[in-house]
């Protein structure tokens, strides 16, 4: 019998993307929560954006732009908290359940693997800051494509490294329209 193939999501599913402004929301200032929201939307919106031009930006270019968009259209935000929240959106947190997700799943002989929007650098740099890494066998970068999820040949990424059909891959989201 075949082991399962689980491919997931990174941000939002395995990664915290408010974890960033949670650490710093004293400095980010009285809207933090509001920054964070924006932040994300404007990431995804973005990306979404520029799937549909044809213009591919790696996503922490967009993560960026995204963050610079959100403190300048939340009152009081501290635009000077830039550094430290993009520093911090290097290493988000996981979801508490996600290492024994991972290791359980791993124990039964399941691949396991990410797929994200996320440039190599941003999901290396998370994968390590959270210790995921012993039970990943692969972790897929859209960035190898230059077109972002929900484009079908990201999703190919997975299905032709493992040779298998869609059907095969359990993929797993948080994002509704992932």
């Amino acid at each position: 019998m075949t082991k399962p193939i689980y491919a997931f999501d990174a941000y939002g599913t395995l990664f915290d993307v408010h974890s960033a402004v949670a650490r710093h929301a004293e400095e980010t200032g009285p809207s933090h929560a509001r920054v964070s929201e924006i932040w994300r939307n404007k990431q995804l919106e973005y990306s979404w954006t520029r799937s549909g031009m044809g213009r591919y930006r790696d996503f922490w270019s967009l993560t960026e732009e995204a963050l610079d968009f959100a403190l300048a259209v939340v009152p009081g935000a501290n635009k000077a908290a830039k550094a430290n929240l993009m520093k911090a959106y290097e290493t988000l947190d996981c979801f508490g359940e996600v290492p024994e997700v991972l290791r359980t799943l791993k124990a039964r002989g399941s691949k396991l693997a990410i797929l994200s929007n996320g440039s190599p650098a941003m999901l290396e740099s998370a994968v390590l800051s959270a210790g995921l890494g012993e039970w990943l066998d692969d972790v897929f970068s859209i960035d190898a494509v230059g077109v972002f999820k929900t484009d079908p040949a990201t999703y190919r990424m997975v299905t032709d490294a493992y040779g298998a059909e869609p059907q095969a891959i359990i993929f797993q989201s948080s994002n509704r329209w992932d």
